[in-house]
């Protein structure tokens, strides 16, 4: 127990100095030093609590869930059943009261039509999504099931808070916080965020990018009046666009949507020097795309992003290479903006802020003056407790403390972790936790020689004995600290991970560390008696 090789003094100081160098960029920016550039500089993030920021919430509209299920399921039947072999023709398809009706024109064609919409129906999980009922036995009818807009919402809450999530890490902050509050809420969190238009011009951009067919046969007085053609819908064009203020007529079904992109980035087209878009499909979305183009050369097709044309130019020639280009009187940030929400995906569902509210950092700084004043009383007054009960002893935890300190700040730097002001409440827990460990073992170092034990044998089995206790207490800690930050959010998390880091720390500089001191001391000065 008390033999420490060479190698392993190395390694046991070269872990503890590493660490420990990993805090330093965090005390020179608290101390507001400069760090030199050329040197690598993690640092403690702080939260929102601490640093300030911006605070949003957003509700998604999850009735367009539901109608956007009701419009895939239209294009669905409608290609399932012209892809039959042979062909089902089917008639008078309507979406009305939230289901979908259809015709077949011949009957006999009926088990042949729900034996092709059967898997879609049943879905691929555990719920039903849709009901399939047959009227008058020649009519279809497919209304979606309570349990599946459930489903579908929840999906689409997930999805949605994944491409929050994707936005704010392409801002270049860090740590926000990004968590779902209830059924249809998201709540963002970012530090160190002081203007959050930016960030709620980004976050309220659903992304939805659509490219669709023009209807040509659409009369521009109609139009104009806002009625559209049987299968048509009208769109305005956005105010950066050729036409502002002006109506277009598209195709409602047969278009590409941009959830089939793979890399969206702003450049510069060379001949108009004007910003612009460029995407990528994947290989599904670049052959629908090439099919799309090659077979409307020299028709227009309308660029709709979240429900505004932004372009209506024309297939001069076939697409294939599964790249395209977006104008739209773009800047270059607007542009940049457009490539992320592209990159990051469309939302499922339109977000609407209904809380903002920014944190100014006087609150923070407050917080941690406080903080560092209640570590310090706690710090004084644990030093003052060991050193006063056992002597050297108490003084090598004393040290491990202190190393104990800059190793969970050097270890939070390098897992790029935030620290919230419930962490700094973890911080002066650990510090009064950290020297449990040493007053077992002091303890039972005691009671050792008190049997008689001779010091080395005390020592040994002090160490031994107490260890066992010791590592009991902190796996328990620790499977509670874990809990605390899975099912925890925000504050809760933040404590977590303080208590998670500190609980390795403490047992590795209030144990191993201690004990190579211990066992050093008494390899060289051979004490006769102990004063503990």
């Amino acid at each position: 127990m008390l033999d420490f090789p060479t190698w392993r003094k190395v390694w046991l100081w070269g872990l503890t100095l590493v660490a420990c160098l990993a805090a330093l960029p965090s005390i020179f920016a608290a101390a507001n030093l400069s760090w030199p550039d050329a040197l690598p500089d993690p640092e403690v993030n702080l939260g929102l609590d601490l640093a300030g920021g911006s605070h949003i919430l957003l509700e998604a509209q999850a009735d367009q869930v539901a109608s956007q299920r009701l419009e895939n399921m239209e294009e669905s039947v409608r290609s399932l059943m012209r892809n039959a072999e042979p062909r089902i023709r089917i008639g008078d398809l309507a979406t009305s009261g939230g289901r979908l009706s259809f015709m077949l024109d011949d009957p006999a064609d009926l088990d042949r039509a729900r034996e092709i919409l059967l898997p879609i129906v049943n879905g691929t999980g555990l719920t039903r999504e849709w009901d399939l009922t047959v009227v008058d036995g020649q009519r279809m009818v497919l209304a979606p099931t309570q349990d599946g807009i459930e489903q579908a919402v929840t999906d689409a809450m997930d999805s949605a808070t994944e491409v929050v999530r994707k936005r704010i890490d392409a801002l270049g902050t860090r740590e926000p916080t990004i968590i779902r509050q209830g059924d249809t809420r998201i709540v963002v969190q970012v530090p160190g965020l002081q203007d959050p238009d930016a960030l709620k011009e980004l976050l309220g951009q659903t992304a939805k990018l659509e490219f669709k067919l023009v209807d040509q046969s659409a009369l521009p007085n109609d139009v104009a009046a806002g009625i559209a053609p049987p299968g048509s819908e009208i769109f305005p064009y956005s105010e950066t666009s050729d036409f502002p203020g002006q109506m277009v007529a598209v195709r409602r079904l047969g278009g590409i949507r941009g959830d089939s992109l793979t890399n969206a980035q702003a450049g510069v087209d060379p001949q108009t020097n004007e910003a612009v878009v460029n995407i990528q499909f994947d290989q599904q979305g670049g052959a629908k795309f090439a099919k799309l183009s090659t077979e409307n050369t020299g028709k227009p097709f309308a660029i709709i992003l979240d429900g505004k044309v932004i372009s209506s130019p024309y297939f001069r020639e076939p697409i294939l290479g599964g790249s395209a280009q977006i104008s739209g009187g773009f800047t270059t940030e607007t542009a940049n903006n457009l490539a992320i929400s592209l990159r990051s995906g469309a939302l499922p569902v339109d977000l609407t802020v209904i809380e903002e509210r920014t944190v100014g950092p006087d609150l923070g700084a407050d917080s941690i003056r406080k903080g560092m004043i209640a570590m310090l009383i706690g710090t004084v007054a644990v030093i003052v407790l060991m050193i006063s009960s056992y002597g050297r002893f108490g003084i090598y935890a004393t040290l491990a403390l202190g190393l104990n300190v800059l190793m969970i700040l050097g270890i939070m730097a390098g897992l790029n972790t935030t620290l919230t002001l419930p962490g700094i409440a973890g911080f002066v827990l650990t510090i009064g936790a950290a020297v449990d460990a040493n007053v077992l073992i002091n303890e039972r170092i005691r009671e050792e020689r008190k049997r008689g034990r001779r010091v080395v044998a005390a020592v040994e089995t002090g160490y031994k004995e107490a260890s066992r206790a010791i590592y009991d207490a902190n796996v328990t800690n620790f499977i509670a600290g874990v809990l605390l930050f899975l099912f925890g959010s925000g504050p809760v998390r933040g404590f977590a991970v303080v208590l998670v880091i500190g609980l390795f720390t403490s047992v590795f500089t209030a144990v191993t560390l201690t004990r190579m001191w211990v066992a050093g001391w008494l390899r060289k000065s051979r004490p006769s008696d102990i004063n503990i």
